[in-house]
């Protein structure tokens, strides 16, 4: 019988794994230009007198905590998913709705309160209208339980004139606002 000689293996090649690469430190961002932070800081401080002159007109207030944080956000980081219109417009309107559909069900309240702010966080990502300050009015429809039907209509006007002015101080900042509408 011929022989024949074991088959060899051969040695694993010694390979090595590069280190995992160091996550980025998060940075504070960068100083804005003096022109974007007057403009910018311009923009805010006109929408909310904006809202003050009308309110007052209409003898209805539409200066309400949740509308000058978006108008910080609009002014502010014109390029976030939460400044965009759709986003701005829809979310107030959409978490009013939800503080309205929590006041229905549980009445006016701290209790009620706390689920409309929490419910309407899911209803805006359901939506793709994420709007952080969006949540506080679902949380003041539920406190306050205000008319529906001029609330809802105060809130959209207002909320509308945030976007217009929003608009106008980008072009006078040289920004692009919107990056999208819907």
């Amino acid at each position: 019988m011929p022989t024949t000689a074991p088959a060899t293996t051969p040695a694993p090649a010694t390979t090595t794994v590069p280190p995992a690469p160091t996550p980025a430190r998060l940075r504070p961002p960068a100083r804005p230009r003096p022109r974007v932070l007057l403009v910018g800081t311009a923009t805010a401080v006109t929408a909310l007198l904006l809202l003050v002159a009308v309110g007052t007109l209409l003898r209805q207030p539409l200066l309400i905590p949740p509308l000058a944080a978006s108008m910080a956000l609009v002014a502010g980081a014109p390029d976030l998913p939460l400044s965009q219109p759709r986003s701005v417009v829809s979310g107030q309107l959409l978490s009013a709705l939800t503080g309205f559909a929590v006041l229905a069900v549980a009445g006016p309240g701290l209790w009620g309160a706390a689920v409309a702010g929490g419910l309407a966080l899911g209803v805006m990502m359901c939506a793709r209208t994420p709007h952080s300050p969006a949540a506080a009015t679902a949380v003041i429809v539920a406190l306050q339980a205000p008319p529906f039907w001029s609330f809802l209509g105060l809130l959209a006007l207002a909320s509308l004139l945030l976007v217009a002015v929003g608009l106008a101080g980008a072009r006078a900042a040289g920004r692009t606002y919107p990056a999208y509408w819907f």
